[in-house]
């Protein structure tokens, strides 16, 4: 567990809540980007150990964690909303895959030390009320040598480049434009700088990182 002495942030997200009709909808609108889950299961698979423990924090409806468990490994995900562990663990069993969610804190995780070989994290590191405190969560459960990947919006991304990426999820366009401006008054006003991924993870027990970046998307890549 996380042994922080700083105090606890009062709610573990930034944010409504991702409950019923929310969770429901963002299930609805990101279950046709399967190319771009594929792209992300192929640069997990490209660093972590094969047919090895992988956790997921934050997996929402699952579908990342479907794409890994189809290339072989053992996939663990972890949500703090109950909706998403529902909607998940449903999506994975339609898929006839056996993938353990549940309901947890990214910055309080309810695994063992060294658990996993890999951790990865998509689309919501940026909504993480105590961001220090997972990085310092996910080393923790790491097995040594293990590594990380955290996806995620990249505060720099303009936004005619945010809306080339929703144009291509061809939703509704009630659901294209409630999407648009999600990005553009939300998630773009709390993601991060290139230079503030690297104070964060200098503050964790990680110390240094590597930050690599396509499009309107980063990947923090750690190492333990």
């Amino acid at each position: 567990m996380n042994t922080s002495t700083q105090p606890k942030p009062a709610k573990p997200y930034k944010g409504p809540s991702m409950e019923g009709f929310v969770a429901s909808w963002y299930a609805k609108i990101t279950k046709g980007e399967a190319r771009a889950y594929r792209a992300c299961a192929d640069s997990v698979a490209s660093r972590a150990v094969p047919g090895g423990e992988v956790l997921e924090i934050a997996p929402g409806p699952g579908y990342l964690a479907i794409e890994l468990a189809k290339q072989g490994y053992r996939v663990s995900g972890i949500d703090i909303s109950h909706s998403f562990v529902r909607i998940a663990s449903e999506n994975a069993r339609a898929a006839g895959l056996d993938i353990a969610f549940r309901h947890g804190n990214a910055s309080e995780l309810p695994y063992a030390d060294e658990s996993f070989d890999f951790v990865v994290c998509r689309a919501a590191f940026k909504n993480f009320s105590d961001p220090v405190g997972a990085l310092d969560e996910i080393h923790r459960v790491l097995r040594p040598g293990g590594k990380a990947s955290i996806f995620d919006l990249r505060h720099e991304s303009t936004r005619e480049e945010v809306d080339m990426v929703v144009d291509d999820m061809h939703l509704s366009a009630v659901s294209s434009l409630w999407t648009k401006l999600t990005f553009r008054f939300f998630l773009l006003k709390n993601a991060y700088t290139h230079e503030a991924l690297e104070d964060m993870v200098a503050q964790s027990r990680f110390g240094r990182c590597d930050v690599l970046t396509s499009g309107v998307e980063f990947d923090l890549r750690l190492a333990k």
